[in-house]
């Protein structure tokens, strides 16, 4: 008995369900399962505290400010004037995946966003590529937007005194004299002890600031647009269609925040109910608030200006009024709306790793809780790596890079709900896209179309991204998967 035994367990090793690459890497995740280890980690659990309020909150402070206070004067000598048309091509790219986001948010409340949904779907290594984009998008933009903070610090200092912080602390290395961009790395640490706080209080403080910037926008519009010269939008297309696409790609960036409110799928008191409606709710008003910013901007300053200026709203508020008193006020708000950019996009960073530590996929550090139920180690680790990332990196390189990630994962997502739809219609959707499934093939075509705006270099980034997130899946993820170490373990059983 004890050789049949022996002898029996090397060939169930090696058979061929064991043994099937293509079964390992396909194998998915159920949905009940996904949303009954909703909020579980190591030792705790995350705590359910947020209303449709405080979500909408979040999907608007990780959205709105970053596109207009930081992308906006590098996309303007791209596209010229049709930059507002540039904000209205990723406005609808955005759109179509906000309604794939929101059909699967109501389904499945899991932290992993994007990651999650794919795991549910098609299967370990296509959630694992999704989960890897998504440290892309979310860790350097945080890190790019930390970045443009350090840009309304310096036009903030330059407003009040006169000077400004020495290139050697405000810029890259390589770049102007730059060495360190240490307001960048700055306010990412900030963001940081604001979270270890804790999620009710982060997302109070994100309430108060998303409050601030709305408030600023509307100033701005209002000053600037007694300014506005029909002179200002001819030509309105300078480099033609291909200059507004590679905007729109780069601006793209601008919106990669309205799904932050399913990062909080965990944390949310009522996430079936509440997440579909603060993801539509926010990218409506941002969009909105986008448009209407860029078209006043443009219009109050020529197009050609904006490339030779950093901080270029609180500029144009200068040389409408003719005095600096408006720039300070809306660069004390830029500087409050920015860093609450980099408090919710690092807070959704945050969650997407915990969903993935908690697979197995990367270490189980990320996925353990402190007393309060807060992932505090997960937090730490990932600020002081992205403030290092913003210290060192140009933001242009930042930007172009999270796009591309960004457009992956969401065109992703709007094959998850096709994917859904077809195998699992018996599910409850407290949100249905409208018009599938022609919606999400148009969304997964306006991703493959802004990522093809973008350039070889960006490209190329993108595929070393990839390249080494292959070499991580097989190398390590795949072999410590809670799933294959549990089929190991029935095997074993068996």
């Amino acid at each position: 008995m004890v050789e049949q035994k022996t002898a029996g367990a090397p060939q169930a090793a090696a058979g061929p369900r064991r043994g099937a690459l293509a079964e390992r890497i396909l194998r998915r995740k159920p949905v009940e399962r996904l949303a009954s280890e909703a909020g579980q980690g190591e030792g705790g659990s995350l705590r359910r505290s947020m209303g449709l309020a405080q979500l909408t909150m979040i999907s608007i402070g990780a959205t709105l400010g970053t596109g207009i206070f930081v992308v906006l004067g590098e996309a303007v000598p791209i596209a010229g004037p049709a930059v507002v048309l540039s904000f209205v091509i990723a406005g609808v790219t955005a759109l179509f995946s906000a309604l794939a986001y929101a059909e699967l948010a109501g389904m499945i409340p899991a932290s992993g966003s994007a990651y999650s949904y794919a795991y549910a779907t098609m299967g370990e290594l296509v959630a694992w590529v999704c989960g890897w984009c998504l440290m892309l998008t979310y860790g350097v933009s945080v890190a790019a937007v930390a970045v443009g903070w350090g840009e309304y610090i310096n036009e903030l200092l330059r407003l009040l005194t006169g000077a400004t912080l020495p290139a050697a602390l405000t810029q890259p290395p390589g770049a102007d004299g730059g060495i360190v961009n240490i307001p960048a790395a700055v306010v990412v640490l900030l963001a940081m002890v604001a979270l270890l706080g804790g999620v009710r209080e982060s997302a109070a403080l994100n309430g108060v600031m998303v409050a601030i910037k709305v408030a600023v926008m509307v100033m701005f519009v209002a000053i600037a647009f007694t300014a506005i010269q029909d002179g200002n939008f001819a030509p309105f297309m300078p480099l033609g269609m291909a200059g507004v696409s590679a905007a729109g790609a780069t601006l793209f960036f601008s919106y990669i925040g309205f799904d932050a409110a399913s990062t909080a799928g965990e944390e949310a008191k009522n996430p079936q109910r509440d997440l579909p409606r603060a993801i539509m709710l926010s990218l409506i008003i941002v969009t909105a608030i986008y448009c209407l910013v860029a078209f006043v901007a443009v219009g109050a300053m020529p197009w050609t200006d904006f490339a030779d200026t950093e901080a270029s709203l609180a500029h144009i508020l200068t040389v409408v009024t003719g005095t600096p008193i408006w720039s300070v006020v809306f660069a004390v708000g830029a500087v409050i709306a920015i860093a609450s950019v980099v408090l919710v996009v690092l807070y959704g960073q945050t969650r997407i790793l915990f969903a993935m530590s908690r697979d197995g996929l990367i270490p189980k550090v990320f996925s353990k809780l402190d007393r309060r139920g807060n992932p505090s180690a997960n937090t730490v680790i990932l600020a002081v790596a992205i403030a290092v990332l913003a210290a060192v990196v140009p933001l242009g390189h930042l930007a172009d890079a999270t796009s591309i990630g960004t457009l992956f994962a969401f065109g992703l997502v709007n094959v998850a709900v096709l994917v859904l739809r077809r195998s699992r219609p018996d599910i409850e959707r407290r949100f249905r896209m409208p018009l599938a499934p022609l919606t999400p093939i148009l969304g997964v075509a306006s991703c493959a179309y802004l990522m093809l705006s973008m350039g070889v270099a960006t490209w190329i980034t993108f595929a070393v991204w990839m390249a080494v997130g292959f070499a991580v899946y097989f190398g390590y993820s795949m072999k410590r998967s809670v799933l294959h170490r549990e089929t190991e373990q029935e095997q074993a059983a068996g």
